[in-house]
């Protein structure tokens, strides 16, 4: 609803609406994430959040620091400016608490329980590919995003291809975790996640689907991309939350 308002409600500007569209969606499907993950009593069922939102915090920083001109730190809006502020200080904070937040863990670490119901082959094959493609398009974005501007299924800036990029290395460091983790029960929060992702990803294309170049191979490839994670994240979730009673009964007695 706010993607047309980012020029009031958001800490820059963002043009066209479907970039901004694009970024909220990652940000609703992070706290879901973070939410879930902060419920959870052991530590190797939420672990998969930390080191990438401590990455994706950094690396927005970063953005925000070497892009600072194109922030409204001086609106003359009040809730604007606030607004912009807060985002800086979330930011500088973040990183720290997170990076407290690991550091802590792996002082009191203990034996993690074992894999209950690991990931079939195929499941992790598909979340190292997802995260191998998330990276390989993630890094140029954000450190050479000229290179990809022209390329890219609809306008973006060197701002909010970097912004983008950001959210793409964080979330193809979750899947490549995820991977490494192999076990279901690990994974409750970030498939429900994952699947939230997808939903919110492929409804914003559809709503704005008029600022998407659909001439561009780009633009199919990153729907059918999209489509890849919110399918793998369904069948997460009914993995972890619907099906699969053997494994319910196993978690019990951990």
């Amino acid at each position: 609803m706010l993607s047309d308002q980012t020029d009031t409600w958001f800490a820059w500007t963002i043009h066209p609406p479907l970039t901004a569209a694009v970024l909220g969606a990652g940000y609703w499907a992070s706290f879901v994430l973070e939410l879930l993950s902060a419920r959870e009593r052991r530590w190797a069922r939420t672990r998969v959040a930390v080191p990438a939102v401590l990455l994706f915090s950094t690396l927005t920083l970063a953005i925000t620091l070497l892009h600072a001109d194109r922030f409204h730190f001086r609106s003359p809006q009040l809730v604007t400016r606030a607004g912009t502020w807060g985002w800086l200080l979330v930011y500088v904070s973040v990183p720290v608490a997170m990076s407290w937040l690991l550091v802590a863990q792996l002082r009191q670490a203990r034996p993690d329980p074992a894999r209950i119901a690991p990931l079939p082959a195929w499941v992790r094959i598909v979340l190292a590919l997802q995260a191998a493609v998330m990276l390989a398009v993630g890094l140029p974005m954000l450190l050479v995003p000229t290179v990809v501007l022209g390329g890219w299924p609809w306008p973006l800036t060197p701002l909010t291809c970097r912004a983008i990029g950001a959210w793409a290395i964080g979330i193809g460091t979750i899947a490549a975790h995820a991977a490494w983790e192999n076990d279901w029960w690990r994974l409750r929060p970030m498939m429900l996640s994952y699947t939230l992702l997808g939903v919110l990803q492929l409804t914003a294309v559809l709503r704005y689907r008029t600022d998407l170049d659909w001439s561009r191979p780009a633009a199919v490839g990153y729907m059918c991309f999209l489509a890849t994670i919110l399918l793998l994240g369904g069948y997460g979730c009914w993995k972890t939350y619907g099906g699969w009673p053997s494994g319910r009964r196993a978690v019990t007695t951990l």
